[in-house]
């Protein structure tokens, strides 16, 4: 186990996914979904937006700041990764608990259709939303954090421990 809680075994397995092809097309995935959602807000969504009513404008203000967090984590997430291949930062400084995916972040889409939002926006967050649950498990198989016991008894430990045994079907 190193100091940031990334045994040996995960190590090798963030060091091979980092080389991958797989990697390379999340990266160009997330980056370019970045790179058209920022496009969508700056022009079309904010074309569309001033057409919708008060509520569903002010729906989508909070949708577009949810999905432009989300993003950027996913950004960060793979910026970082990007970094580890690149040598400009090693795996156990990438393993650290501050590089780590928030769960939380997850968009609804049911939020979305109900408030009445543009379609280009809600097919923007349906793409975030199914690349955040990709990368979200991604992270959870190349981070891990094996804990001794006494670390489960915290809500972030026993989390952990449903999160492994159950995956992201919960």
């Amino acid at each position: 186990m190193s100091l940031f809680g990334v045994d040996e075994a995960d190590t090798a397995g963030a060091a091979n996914f980092v080389q991958s092809e797989l990697f390379t097309r999340t990266f160009k995935e997330g980056m370019t979904l970045v790179e058209d959602t920022a496009n969508y807000l700056d022009g079309e969504g904010r074309e569309a937006s001033k057409s919708l009513s008060r509520d569903a404008a002010l729906a989508y203000a909070g949708a577009s700041m949810r999905l432009t967090t989300q993003l950027m984590q996913i950004a960060s997430w793979l910026l970082v990764l990007r970094a580890v291949r690149e040598g400009e930062m090693g795996l156990a400084e990438a393993g650290s608990e501050k590089y780590r995916i928030d769960v939380g972040q997850e968009l609804e889409r049911d939020d979305l259709l109900a408030d009445g939002l543009p379609e280009k926006l809600i097919l923007l967050n349906d793409n975030a939303r199914q690349l955040f649950a990709r990368i979200s498990r991604l992270d959870g198989d190349l981070f891990s954090q094996e804990e001794d016991c006494s670390s489960d008894t915290d809500a972030a430990g026993q989390q952990r421990a449903l999160l492994k045994a159950f995956g992201n079907s919960l």
